[in-house]
């Protein structure tokens, strides 16, 4: 190591500069993290050299933090509620080899991201990969569109799955007594009470988070094991005059015509079931700045989450693929509820009953988990002045050192989302679809960018793909680039489409994202520039100079990502 990159603090200390750090860091390589009166650990010392300074206790290890992914990631729950896409848009066979094929995509996408968050552990995750990364001048912009995209997937999460957990409550009561037919209403109010709940839980100090996810992680992961035994030894179809399992030739030939589109279209359109039900895999990265030895425990939590959860997901789709009876009854029940509907038609009312309640049990720890990490990614982009009054926002609690105030504006979002429930089952099943869209969008912007723009600039972390790492991410790419068309067609077409039965993505994403680009067009291109630096630096090559928290014209922000990031790509150049 050279003199240039070492230097001695007040105290005497030496500190290795940005750039022995296993980073991609947005400072230039002599920078030196720099607290007289603070040691930092080696956690931090990354986390310096991106430009944050630590505020939250590390009190998540590799295991908890794989548990509030895996929870998040919800298979039972996030299966139960997306199953009238992944059945009834192509039907078994979509569910069996369609998994297949849509996993090899998402599992690029998972592990390419992973690259990331090894590179750069922060609780911005994406938003952040995506201003360092990008071209010259385009960093700025870049953030904004993954920050926007990325928190309309997050805070749509926690309404949807609850959403989907009181359908479900509610129609174990209709099981109960086939005299009560559920209202939106009764459904509102339960799934309000719900995110009131995980508003209360999320703001618990981290140290009971954690432990409350991994209670919540470890119930979900035997629920599921649990279910996918107990269905296939519990099915009942042979009291129904029917084989105890569909033929394999039926369950893996027979395309089930739920849309006008072509088969194979069919087939794509029952990937949002995959996708939406995958989509939480990303929740290391938002935890990081939580998490010891964050730039390997965290990818590869994102890496064994994908894993475990294509495994166990596939062996789900197929007891239920092997045992369902009549699709289209399924999908039309008054119940309300695909999947409870579907175990109607296979399952004595008893186990029924008691897989409905392990699911909700399930549903309702995936629910807390997409709170958490939603509130982690509001906190992060409230930190660098994202939302109207984001020093609110930004906040954290000062009792339990977590952002509670972003829990609470996320809750009411949320809970105004639920309104949808009033429009139908189209309108409120939008949100899977955003989740979906929203989620690739913010996944893939910084993986499109460090395959086809970065070039040597991207310094790999302590866990790499290596040579794997340009066609991996070539390969995530172009699936999302496939998918995220095919997710807003509607399920009919022509004469049939009306506006009951309108693919509503297209407008509860696409409003939010146009007013945030006109936004940016017209006022934010201006005071925005993405991630801010908030950490003190000693500036090696600069005589010693330390920068304190102020840009080049004295006020009180430091410098932002895309700022240090666009300097320090035109001194690379040179």
């Amino acid at each position: 190591m050279s003199a240039r990159n070492l230097s001695v603090t007040s105290a005497g200390a030496r500190r290795k500069s940005v750039a022995d750090e296993p980073v991609t860091s947005v400072l230039p390589g002599g920078d030196v993290p720099y607290d007289p009166n603070h040691e930092y650990n080696a956690d931090e010392e990354v986390l310096a050299a991106l430009g944050y300074k630590s505020e939250f206790k590390r009190e998540f290890s590799l295991f908890t933090t794989f548990c509030v992914s895996f929870a998040v990631l919800g298979l039972l729950p996030s299966f139960a509620s997306t199953l009238f896409y992944g059945m009834g848009y192509a039907g078994t066979a979509g569910m069996t080899w369609g998994w297949l094929v849509a996993m090899i995509g998402i599992q690029a996408v998972a592990m390419s991201m992973a690259e990331l968050c090894s590179s750069m552990p922060t609780s911005g995750g994406l938003y952040y990969a995506a201003a360092v990364l990008a071209p010259p001048g385009w960093g700025p912009l870049a953030a904004w569109v993954t920050g926007w995209s990325n928190w309309l997937g997050q805070v749509t999460a926690a309404p949807s799955v609850n959403w989907g957990i009181a359908s479900m409550i509610l129609a174990a009561a209709s099981i109960t007594n086939p005299d009560y037919v559920p209202t939106d209403y009764q459904v509102f109010l339960l799934t309000t009470f719900i995110m009131i709940l995980h508003g209360i839980m999320s703001s618990l100090p981290t140290r009971w988070l954690a432990q409350i996810n991994s209670g919540g992680s470890t119930f979900n992961f035997i629920a599921l094991i649990v279910v996918i035994i107990l269905i296939p030894a519990g099915t009942d179809r042979e009291s129904r005059g029917l084989p105890k399992f569909t033929k394999s030739s039926e369950v893996w030939g027979d395309i089930y015509a739920g849309t006008e589109f072509p088969a194979g279209i069919s087939v794509l359109m029952s990937f949002i079931g995959v996708i939406w039900t995958m989509s939480g895999y990303d929740s290391p990265f938002h935890l990081a700045e939580e998490c010891s030895n964050a730039n390997l425990a965290s990818p590869r939590a994102i890496v064994l989450t994908s894993a475990t959860g294509g495994i166990f997901g596939w062996f789900l789709q197929l007891v239920v693929a092997y045992t369902v009876v009549d699709i289209d009854t399924v999908l039309d029940s008054d119940l309300g509820q695909p999947f409870a509907a579907y175990l109607m038609q296979c399952m004595p009312q008893k186990i029924t009953l008691a897989i409905l309640s392990i699911t909700i049990i399930a549903g309702f720890a995936m629910g807390q988990g997409c709170m958490i990490a939603a509130s982690r990614v509001t906190f992060a982009y409230a930190r660098d002045d994202c939302f109207p009054m984001s020093n609110l926002w930004k906040q954290v609690n000062p009792v339990t050192r977590t952002p509670v105030n972003a829990v609470w504006f996320n809750c009411v979002i949320g809970i105004l989302l639920l309104f949808l429930i009033f429009a139908g089952d189209v309108a409120i099943g939008a949100l899977f679809s955003i989740g979906a869209i929203a989620a690739f969008v913010a996944f893939t912007t910084p993986i499109f960018i460090r395959v086809f723009f970065v070039g040597n600039r991207f310094r790999p972390g302590p866990w790499h793909l290596g040579k794997f790492s340009m066609p991996i991410g070539m390969v995530a790419s172009a699936f999302v680039a496939l998918m995220v068309p095919i997710l807003c067609l509607p399920s009919v077409k022509g004469a049939d489409l009306t506006p009951d039965l309108m693919n509503w993505t297209c407008l509860v994403y696409g409003a939010p994202m146009l007013g945030a680009m006109v936004w940016w067009f017209v006022s934010a291109r201006k005071w925005f520039k993405g991630p801010k630096v908030n950490v003190e630096h000693m500036m090696l090559g600069r005589e010693g100079n330390v920068v304190e928290g102020k840009n080049d014209s004295g006020s009180e922000d430091g410098p932002t990502a895309a700022e240090l990031a666009d300097s320090k790509k035109a001194a690379d150049a040179l």
